[in-house]
């Protein structure tokens, strides 16, 4: 399996940056074959320290393989999100693991 964690940070001066991330990735991520596990949503509040809360949406997917993660990154449907979605944050983190 091969888990592939990306963190938004979105645009301050946009306050329905979040949901409307969150809209593009169901309509341009979701369908894109080869993810086994999708799942997107907002920032939880936690009392503990150590829980990351500087940021607003996080996308979780898990795929069979890297090769299918890297089939992913030129789908063309991902393509599009990047293409439509980008100007909704202002930072990106990723985190891959296998």
């Amino acid at each position: 399996m091969f888990s592939h964690v990306v963190i938004f940070w979105t645009d301050p001066a946009n306050p329905k940056a979040a949901d409307e991330l969150l809209a593009g990735m169901d309509r341009h991520l979701k369908p894109i074959p080869g993810v086994l596990h999708f799942h997107a949503g907002k920032m939880v509040g936690s009392h503990r320290s150590v829980v990351d809360q500087t940021y607003q949406v996080a996308l979780n997917l898990v795929f069979p393989d890297k090769q299918a993660q890297d089939d992913y990154q030129v789908h063309p449907m991902h393509l599009d999100f990047v293409k439509h979605c980008s100007p909704l944050w202002k930072r990106v983190l990723v985190y891959d693991f296998a």
